[in-house]
């Protein structure tokens, strides 16, 4: 039963969090793909996660898999705007 409601808790966090940085994109006047790559793969690693818990798939692959995306993540932190203060 625990399972269930730490899943469900996870899917509503993840879809709150898209509109969040949906919205604040929107008010920045941010566009283009490059510069909301980092989130995609940080969204993907969470997605992957919850999918190898529910679907018994904790292993090997589901390691290299978040480590790709958290690399990817990492490398596409360059195309992220700067603010300026």
């Amino acid at each position: 039963m625990l399972q269930i409601i730490l899943s469900i808790i996870l899917i509503i966090t993840l879809i709150f969090s898209i509109s969040v940085v949906i919205q604040k994109r929107k008010k920045a006047s941010i566009t283009g793909i490059k510069s909301i790559l980092t989130s995609i793969c940080l969204y993907l690693i969470a997605v992957t996660n919850l999918l190898a818990y529910w679907f018994d798939f904790m292993g090997l692959l589901n390691w290299s898999i978040t480590v790709i995306l958290l690399i990817l993540g990492a490398y596409f932190t360059k195309y992220m705007p700067v603010p300026d203060r």
